[in-house]
């Protein structure tokens, strides 16, 4: 009680106790030390015995029609990258052979604009925000992974042939997919966060919540992977193909579990995950043109060879699938402890 006086003052139930407890190691181990036999037994007796200190009484869960209204308000925010690109995508076609290459382009760069603020927006309300958790680099990250979606098999192409030499093509189709995405996957966070604080709340002890709250993690991942993947699908199909499927449907996946892990206070994994594969992206023309310089010619094979057996757009789904594995595993672990689902902030306290 001495030496966690602080957090079981300002708790407002014992599960928040049992998370901070579970935080600083304390496990069900220990807590058989003190007569309990799990942590949230010793959490109850806390929380009874330390008197709490007198401050702002704990906000109530909201009413179900504000409750409906604040989902639908996230809900269509997520929305709005999807469908500025979709406006984007149609607005150029309309104007081809309309409109000059300026105007063209305006339209494209006003496109980008409205879609990025959409992002930013979506990001900073709903089951996607962070609060401060989230780091600048983390978005330079993925701003990189983005932009090698549109040009990065391009540039790959015109380097293994003797380049780069002359404009890019670019490949918008797995871009519209991943903005489409944005939606799906804040629902598939928010239905995480919501049974997961569920779980908190039915289990009682430690072991029994992760072994609960780990199939939920799995569902979620592979409910965003089907639906991405039909995304995708439809936008190639709008597009008349072009762009790397499977490495756009891991680059998803990456993105969803980085930001989950940023969610639920793991940024930094979530920015190592990302760095990771904007390496391995970096790195594929990087060993293509050391390759060049004589005796080194040994660096260009495994890219070759990785071409050679699956195209340009086996790098990028090299890249993010096996930073995204990682994530997982991380997640995995990270996200099975209490303590991921009662800090702060969380959104299934306002939104569940």
């Amino acid at each position: 009680m001495h030496r966690h006086r602080e957090l079981c003052e300002r708790a407002v139930d014992p599960l928040e106790i049992a998370a901070g407890l579970e935080a600083h190691g304390v496990t069900d181990r220990a807590a058989a030390r003190y007569r309990h036999r799990d942590v949230f037994s010793l959490a109850e007796e806390l929380f009874a015995r330390v008197p709490a200190v007198a401050g702002e009484p704990a906000t109530a869960l909201p009413a179900p029609e504000r409750d409906t209204e604040r989902r639908a308000a996230w809900s269509l925010r997520a929305l709005v990258p999807g469908a500025a690109c979709i406006a984007t995508a149609g607005a150029l076609r309309l104007t081809e052979g309309v409109l000059g290459g300026q105007g063209r382009l305006a339209i494209a760069l006003t496109g980008a604009l409205v879609g990025i603020v959409g992002l930013a927006l979506s990001l900073r309300s709903g089951p996607l925000h962070a609060e401060d958790r989230s780091s600048g680099t983390a978005h330079v990250y993925g701003c990189w992974l983005l932009g090698y979606v549109l040009y990065g098999e391009a540039l790959l192409d015109q380097v293994l042939s003797g380049g780069p030499e002359g404009p890019w093509t670019l490949t918008p189709a797995p871009l519209l997919g991943l903005a489409l995405s944005v939606a799906p996957a804040a629902w598939c966070a928010h239905l995480f966060s919501v049974h997961a604080h569920r779980k908190l709340i039915g289990s009682r002890a430690l072991e029994e919540f992760a072994a609960g709250v780990r199939p939920l993690l799995f569902g979620a991942v592979a409910l965003h992977l089907c639906v991405l993947a039909v995304l995708l699908y439809v936008a190639h199909l709008g597009y008349g193909g072009g762009g790397a499927f499977v490495g756009a449907a891991a680059l998803g996946v990456l993105l969803l579990l980085a930001r989950l892990l940023t969610v639920h206070g793991f940024p930094e994994p979530a920015a190592v995950g990302l760095a990771s594969a904007c390496a391995l992206e970096a790195l594929a023309p990087a060993l293509v043109l050391a390759g060049r310089l004589p005796g080194l010619h040994f660096l260009a094979r495994p890219v070759d060879a990785l071409v050679m057996a699956a195209g340009t757009g086996a790098v990028p789904a090299v890249a993010c699938g096996a930073a995204a594995l990682g994530l997982l595993i991380t997640a995995t672990v990270a996200l099975s402890r209490a303590s991921a689902h009662t800090a702060p902030g969380d959104e299934t306290r306002t939104t569940a």
